[in-house]
């Protein structure tokens, strides 16, 4: 249930606790977000991942290193920037070889529904002057089903959600590429799509 304040840190701390859908019930705790209100710039993904899960903040596994590794090379100070996600609690199944591994599972409609109201009083609480939606679950939740990154990633879109919206690729898709070449075409893209946001973001007129 949403806190009467709806600061970040109230919103952190009511989300501790959210049973609005079962995911709630494998998950070591909720991941809610990293940043402050204050931040001009704002990343959604799709959920946190097991190490996510463990640490309880949000893009520290190797996906995670993905995006803090492209936002240095565009000039985009990590510390700065707001970093959600969509779903705040890693869903899983166990596999690999041993039969032990917590191994991601895409979000459903209804999960993804279950946790909107958290995200929505993120973006009202944040005001984000740019809005980075990474990857398809975050896109589709945000800009609407038919939205397809493979199409319209890397340029801006028209949205009530911030002044300047734009979708890439979740950082995860890049590791899984399939081979080295394969993962340095990709990582190169996604660079470009983040230097776009990071001239953009120059260029804006600071409000804060």
């Amino acid at each position: 249930m949403l806190p009467e304040e709806r600061t970040v840190d109230a919103l952190r701390e009511a989300a501790a606790t959210c049973t609005a859908c079962h995911l709630h019930e494998n998950a070591t705790q909720t991941v809610f977000s990293s940043g402050t209100e204050d931040a001009r710039i704002m990343f959604v993904g799709e959920q946190p991942g097991d190490q996510e899960d463990k640490a309880g903040r949000p893009f520290v596994g190797p996906a995670g290193q993905v995006l803090s590794k492209a936002l240095r090379e565009v000039g985009i100070e990590r510390r700065d920037a707001y970093v959600t996600n969509v779903v705040k609690h890693f869903k899983w199944v166990l596999g690999g070889r041993s039969g032990k591994v917590r191994l991601h599972q895409k979000p459903n409609a209804a999960e993804i529904a279950a946790c909107r109201p958290w995200l929505d009083a993120e973006i009202e609480a944040v005001r984000p002057e740019v809005l980075v939606l990474l990857g398809a679950t975050a896109a589709q939740a945000l800009l609407g089903a038919s939205f397809r990154v493979t199409q319209h990633r890397g340029r801006w879109v028209t949205s009530d959600l911030a002044p300047k919206v734009i979708a890439t690729v979740h950082p995860s898709s890049i590791l899984r590429a399939p081979d080295e070449e394969a993962r340095a075409l990709a990582y190169k893209g996604f660079v470009a799509d983040l230097q776009v946001v990071a001239d953009t973001l120059a260029g804006l007129p600071p409000t804060r």
